[in-house]
């Protein structure tokens, strides 16, 4: 009761985007009134191996650390006496309208912070009008997800398997399942070093019901093809007409080369600083991948996002829009639809209150005017 009497509140405040109305739907959120609180209490109620595994960054974490830390280096210079008392967040990803440029990450796993797992992370997508990308790791199967949420935007992400035709049939299930992209992540030929779920001695407590024929079990032992190559992106082009988008990348060239294998997204990501430890945060990576790309394809980002004004940065240095993984996990675990939900509105918030501090009150003018505020 209480999260829904902060969703209403919160959205009466999108209506009439007044401070006093903003402060008043804080004080109905009680205690959870940013993304830190969720990570918290997150924090304190996942046992610990469960913890680890969604929290742990790659060895020594300093690309998890510098993931947040580089969006504050990044200083907004705002702009004075500018009409914003109209703010659209609306937006496009590959032709699909979305209601902000604030979507969800595949994270997998999702059923270890909550019960219902994925299925109330897309029902959470769809009350609020965005995308969520759904893990090939997922403790809900590709068409239960489908199924729980017709009508939201849902992209699906697969990895390489050693096995093609594990790879095939996915990509098939997906298509025919009516999810509208197709996200390969190309970070991960073999899994990176995460100390605490190695001396956790982490296996997947669930069922993973899109793999269950492979019978994963420990992330070391993952079946993702460590012979892969950019001919693979050729293959998956050829079995679906889905938009392809590239997960993963960090470098000019890689972009490059991205896109003359006909994708139709580039995803800036360092699998949130969980495979190879001090690559470049992706605040940092995306200006130049942006400028590279020169609109021949969509570029994404996630890694760090934290505040309203992470959003601001991204969308202003060329992002279409970022997703979020951990952060939609600790509103899963906090209360399931609700909490992911509340996640996905206080980020929506904070970012119309930083639209409208600098001088924004569009997205395209975040891209023509605040990144030259970037200092």
């Amino acid at each position: 009761r209480q999260g829904h009497t902060c969703v209403t509140n919160l959205l009466q405040w999108l209506l009439v985007p007044s401070c006093s109305d903003f402060h008043a739907a804080i004080v109905a959120a009680n205690t959870m009134i940013r993304l830190s609180d969720f990570e918290q209490y997150a924090r304190e109620h996942l046992a610990k191996k469960w913890k680890d595994f969604h929290a742990d960054g790659a060895c020594g974490q300093f690309t998890l650390k510098d993931n947040e830390a580089a969006f504050q280096r990044l200083k907004l210079l705002p702009r004075i006496l500018r009409d914003v008392s109209h703010l659209a967040t609306e937006t496009t990803i590959l032709g699909e309208k979305i209601s902000m440029p604030i979507c969800i990450s595949p994270s997998g796993s999702q059923k270890i912070a909550h019960l219902d797992g994925e299925v109330a992370m897309v029902k959470a997508a769809r009350s609020m009008g965005t995308c969520m990308a759904l893990s090939a790791y997922a403790t809900c199967s590709i068409e239960e997800v489908s199924e729980a949420a017709p009508d939201c935007l849902r992209w699906f992400q697969v990895y390489i398997m050693s096995d093609p035709n594990v790879t095939k049939q996915l990509v098939f299930r997906a298509e025919a399942a009516g999810y509208k992209a197709l996200v390969v992540t190309v970070d991960v030929p073999i899994a990176g070093i995460r100390y605490a779920s190695v001396r956790n001695q982490f296996e997947f407590p669930l069922k993973l019901p899109n793999l269950e024929s492979l019978n994963v079990k420990s992330f070391s032992k993952i079946p993702n093809s460590a012979a892969a190559t950019w001919k693979d992106i050729d293959w998956l082009r050829s079995l679906t007409k889905m938009p392809i988008v590239v997960k993963g990348i960090l470098t000019v060239d890689d972009a490059r080369e991205a896109v003359k294998h006909g994708v139709s997204g580039i995803w800036v990501s360092n699998h949130g600083a969980r495979q190879l430890d001090t690559v470049p945060s992706t605040i940092e990576a995306l200006p130049e991948i942006v400028k590279a790309v020169g609109g021949t394809a969509e570029v994404y980002l996630d890694g760090g996002v934290r505040y309203g004004t992470d959003v601001l940065k991204a969308i202003a240095l060329g992002a279409r829009a970022v997703f979020i993984g951990r952060p939609a996990l600790w509103g899963l675990t906090h209360s399931g639809e609700n909490g992911a939900r509340q996640v996905l509105q206080l980020l929506l918030n904070e970012f119309r209150v930083a639209m409208a501090l600098s001088g924004s009150c569009l997205l395209f003018i975040c891209v023509s005017a605040v990144g030259d505020l970037l200092n």
